[in-house]
C-alpha cells in the first residue's frame, strides 16, 4: 500500500510541476486560452481526483 500511495504522491508532484509552468503561459499568451481551455480545465479536473484518491488511499495505511 505505501508504494501505491508513493506513486499517487509523485503523480501529484510531477502534475502539480507540470501546471504551474503551463497554466501561466497559457493565460499570458494572446489568443492561447481559448486554445488550451479545455486542457487545462482536464488538468485541474485530474489533479483533484488524484488529491481524493492520495487522501482516501492515506487512510488505509497504519
Amino acid at each position: 500500500m505505501n508504494i501505491i500511495i508513493q506513486l499517487l504522491v509523485a503523480g501529484l508532484i510531477i502534475l502539480s510541476i507540470i501546471s504551474v509552468i503551463f497554466m501561466p503561459v497559457t493565460l499570458a499568451s494572446p489568443g492561447q486560452w481559448e486554445k488550451s481551455k479545455n486542457l487545462v480545465f482536464t488538468g485541474a479536473g485530474i489533479w483533484s481526483i488524484l488529491v481524493i484518491i492520495t487522501g482516501l488511499a492515506n487512510l488505509f495505511v497504519t
